[in-house]
């Protein structure tokens, strides 16, 4: 290994101690319910669940536990709660989703991550990483997918996880 990549490797652990860095674009999950698996995402226009709660009130404890998980990541005003939503148990069921991060498996995302010297854009798909950075164009990885690969540990697809340590 050389002393770029090890610097890389330092500077990706640091990014994953500071997640206000990063800003969900967007991103698309299977999030793994106590019922069935739903498939959720988050765009421009917001989220989305397929999940019957989302599909009556369009909030559910599903897009509640990533509220709460990612937070300082999901840079947008949390979904007010429904007329007729079972607000405590579902506020009680997205506390307890939160803390059980292999609930969620990433399918693919978008984000900005703010490096030390300037934005950059790093996209998770089903062909793997890209970033715009110089050293992901001429390595292939970059402290960006580095530390998003720390920060969403054990919820990305393990096919797609370049590092180790």
């Amino acid at each position: 290994m050389d002393y770029g990549m090890i610097g890389k490797i330092e500077k990706a652990k640091r990014y994953a101690q500071q997640p206000e860095r990063i800003t969900f674009l967007s991103l698309a999950v299977d999030f793994k319910g106590d019922n069935d698996t739903y498939h959720m995402c988050l765009g421009p226009e917001g989220w989305d669940c397929s999940c019957s709660g989302f599909r009556t009130h369009g909030m559910c404890p599903h897009v509640m536990s990533m509220e709460k998980r990612f937070k300082p990541m999901i840079k947008r005003s949390p979904l007010p709660y429904a007329p007729g939503q079972n607000i405590v148990s579902d506020v009680e069921k997205a506390a307890r989703y939160a803390d059980e991060p292999d609930r969620v498996q990433f399918k693919s995302f978008e984000v900005t991550f703010d490096g030390d010297n300037s934005a950059h854009h790093t996209v998770l798909h089903d062909n793997g990483w890209s970033c715009d950075c110089s050293f992901f164009t001429s390595r292939g990885v970059c402290g960006h997918t580095m530390a998003m690969e720390r920060v969403l540990k054990g919820m990305i697809p393990s096919n797609l996880v370049t590092i180790t340590d």
